[in-house]
């Protein structure tokens, strides 16, 4: 197939190479001077060093000469560019390609998922998915094997990319549950934080299976109340996405919660990071969806605590464990 990625980061990046392995595919970039450094260095020195780009990868500063004769195309840009991306294609042109997205989160401000976002700003009659699951951006690149799953309202769509996609190191299977692979992608990234800043603590590994365990309850819940399946939480972009963003340590939303249990300040670590950390923008619009959807998510709320209120993480610790016991489900113990 003729690909075209948009969206040069870590993951853009690491998607692009992938791909280029078996297909036809450009990288696009907003800034020009990086996609020129690109060319030259032919590595991803800023968000990927030592994952060299293969010569068959094209790239591109120009939208419509990397988007020209694709027969999909991939947006992996953060979350707030998801919507400037849109517009930017449907500016170009009305009729577009099959599309497939990669961000993870909840849109800032409006609170929606980014199926949603997508609806808002294309033609309905584009055939459109998302792709996710549990993938660090350094593996996937250097060819190290991985699953993902393609998600769609449409199956035969979802089957479709998945067929056309797959390859033994990057596995795809399909998934016709778009709301639930979606809240599982951003929400365990708020989880992230919290398991990190438990590690910072040196709470365990007791205590953070058990985090990762009530995250995933967590995550099943807002999923159940947005219309997404619980077989969706049990697969790639649930509990797989949730266990592997937890653990491991290329999480750069671990990192946050590791440099928040050390006391730093909100403004450093991101300034230390040098990466976008989803799980910081979306932990504020998921406990705002889950207080209006009357899910209860304490985990979220003790996040956005640490994140935009100053809590201390030792307190927000002992205030989660000395919550009231209650049943897995969620039942009071009376």
């Amino acid at each position: 197939m003729k690909l075209a990625v948009l969206g040069a980061g870590a993951w853009g990046t690491a998607l692009a190479v992938a791909y280029a392995r078996h297909h036809d595919v450009t990288l696009w970039g907003r800034d020009a001077a990086q996609v020129a450094q690109l060319e030259a260095e032919r590595v991803n020195t800023r968000y990927l060093p030592g994952c060299p780009l293969p010569a068959e990868l094209a790239l591109s500063a120009d939208l419509a000469r990397a988007t020209d004769g694709a027969e999909l195309i991939l947006i992996v840009t953060p979350m707030a560019g998801l919507r400037p991306t849109l517009r930017a294609l449907t500016a170009l042109s009305p009729a577009l390609p099959p599309l497939l997205w990669a961000c993870k989160g909840f849109e800032a401000g409006s609170s929606l998922l980014p199926h949603q976002v997508v609806a808002e700003e294309l033609p309905p009659d584009v055939p459109c998915g998302v792709l996710s699951g549990p993938s660090f951006a350094r593996e996937v690149a250097l060819g190290l094997p991985a699953a993902l799953a393609v998600a769609s309202d449409d199956y035969a769509f979802a089957k479709r990319l998945a067929r056309a996609l797959n390859s033994p190191r990057l596995r795809l299977y399909a998934n016709d549950d778009l709301v639930g692979v979606e809240v599982g992608a951003a929400v365990k990234n708020v989880m992230a934080i919290a398991t990190g800043v438990a590690d910072g603590l040196q709470c365990g590994m007791n205590a953070r299976a058990a985090l990762i365990t009530r995250g995933l309850a967590e995550i099943t819940r807002l999923a159940l109340a947005l219309g997404g399946s619980q077989q969706s939480m049990m697969g790639l972009a649930g509990m797989g996405d949730l266990i592997l963003t937890c653990t491991g340590a290329l999480s750069r939303n671990r990192q946050v919660g590791l440099k928040l249990a050390e006391g730093k300040s909100l403004a450093e670590i991101l300034q230390e990071l040098g990466h976008v950390a989803e799980g910081v923008p979306t932990a504020r619009e998921v406990l705002t969806m889950a207080e209006r959807l009357e899910v209860d998510m304490p985990i979220t709320a003790a996040v956005c605590g640490l994140l935009y209120h100053g809590s201390d993480p030792h307190k927000v610790v002992e205030e989660l464990l000395g919550r009231e016991p209650k049943s897995e489900s969620g039942e009071r113990l009376d």
